[in-house]
């Protein structure tokens, strides 16, 4: 995170933001990753229950609509500053329900957490309308791909540290206080975000048409067909991946019968894929446009997603380094995928309703990436331990799963073929350049070293 590097391109401060995200990662990935499914999971809860925790945080993002209308009022860096405090406090909170173990029986414990967890992505659904818009007013155009692969790559860092943190805490059978001092790291992390978030440079909130939240063209807005088209693909890609991480860290407690440290360090490689997008990737969203990106990624994701069925069906066996692969698979063209989508919305979003068309497009995609486990959830435990062979397949809840994730991303991967993006180059030429050009370099500079 060079200094001299930031103030180039970035205002002066900027590489807070940078220090912010390693911060909070450090803090939200345990309450909102796998750690707290381990947790749930020892508590007794079923795959909706699940799914319910996982759908917490984008559902309550429908908040943004109504909070964009005060971000003038108050400003971008208040705003994120006083909801970030306040889900802190909860976090705070949620680090004593382990200990409430010697008075309160697993199903109130779970009920509590989920009470807690509710209020803590609420602040988060309000406050983070500002984050978007700010960060959009702050970085030039030309620099953002740079900055979103960036951002990416710390915070996939961040998060393979905490869940390899986590996994040493935890161990193979851990007792109610560790998840307890998990916790209590998370809140500490995200007490110290708050010291870098406030030191962000802040900048004053574009004016828009004065007008009441009832009267703004929502409508309007959704059928701007650049806005729309990126909106669908979003959808699709939201109800695959909304539900991926949780079941996944179910399915191999579960059913692969590993412990909670094995299941958080194979998790943690999924991080580490993700970090190497900066390389990977990196310059090439600027200079190549996102929509390639995000096609070859989400073609990738289809060839995952295909070893799942299989995997879970018993055509393949769950090898370790088959499933550090397909981890690190998994971050590395995730990550690609969510900064190209990130991107766009950067791109097609114009300028004038800038908020209320931010705020749009996180509820409508939040609502699929909430609704998704959901429905994955009741589908995983309506089927439940029945299971039927189909030639040499075993068709069962997790097999129907990760079937349903792979018909999700094929819808995602057509939908891409719509988007507009000018000056993006194709998927071919994306393909050719890091297949055939960038190996060309490579060698170029190592030729006389070897």
């Amino acid at each position: 995170m060079s200094e001299s590097i930031t103030r180039k391109t970035f205002p002066t401060g900027f590489q807070n933001a940078y220090w912010f995200a390693v911060f909070n990662a450090f803090s939200f990935q345990i309450i909102l990753g796998s750690p707290m499914v381990l947790y749930a999971k020892k508590l007794g809860a079923s795959a909706t229950v699940l799914g319910i925790i996982a759908s917490l945080m984008p559902l309550l993002v429908i908040f943004q609509i109504p909070a964009a209308g005060y971000l003038p009022q108050v400003g971008f860096r208040r705003f994120v500053y006083g909801g970030w405090g306040i889900r802190v406090t909860f976090i705070f909170l949620m680090a004593l329900v382990p200990l409430a173990g010697g008075f309160l029986d697993p199903s109130t414990q779970l009920a509590l957490l989920l009470l807690l967890l509710f209020g803590f992505n609420l602040s988060r659904g309000i406050s983070s309308c500002a984050w978007m818009p700010w960060i959009t007013a702050l970085v030039p155009e030309h620099a953002r791909g740079q900055y979103l692969a960036r951002d990416a790559a710390l915070v996939n860092a961040s998060s393979f540290v905490t869940f390899v943190l986590a996994a040493l805490c935890l161990g193979g059978s851990p007792a109610s206080w560790q998840f307890s001092g998990i916790f209590l790291f998370s809140a500490m992390a995200g007490a110290a975000s708050l010291t870098f978030l406030k030191k962000m440079p802040d900048v004053p909130v574009p004016p828009e048409p004065k007008t009441t939240v009832m009267t703004v063209p929502w409508l309007a807005m959704l059928r701007h067909p650049p806005f729309y088209k990126l909106l669908v693909t979003a959808v699709f890609w939201s109800i695959a991946s909304g539900g991926l991480p949780v079941f996944t860290v179910a399915y191999l407690k579960s059913e692969v019968r590993f412990s909670e440290a094995t299941v958080l360090l194979i998790t943690s490689i999924s991080y580490l894929g993700g970090l190497g997008s900066l390389w990977f990737f990196g310059r090439r969203f600027d200079t190549m446009g996102s929509k390639p990106v995000l096609g070859i990624g989400l073609l990738v994701w289809l060839l995952i997603l295909a070893a799942w069925v299989m995997i879970a069906g018993g055509l393949l066996a769950p090898a370790l380094p088959l499933l550090l692969l397909l981890h690190a698979l998994t971050g590395l063209f995730g990550a690609a995928c969510q900064t190209a989508i990130s991107r766009l919305a950067m791109v097609v979003i114009p300028a004038m309703g800038r908020n209320h068309f931010f705020a749009l497009f996180s509820v409508g995609s939040s609502l699929a990436l909430g609704l998704s486990p959901i429905g994955w959830g009741l589908l995983i435990d309506a089927v439940g331990s029945h299971a039927t062979m189909a030639g040499a397949v075993s068709v069962n809840r997790y097999s129907l799963f990760y079937l349903g994730v792979w018909l999700a991303l094929l819808a995602a991967l057509f939908a891409t073929r719509r988007l507009e993006e000018p000056k993006a180059a194709s998927m071919e030429a994306l393909l050719r350049e890091m297949l055939l050009h960038s190996p060309r370099r490579v060698w170029i500079r190592l030729w006389p070293r070897i």
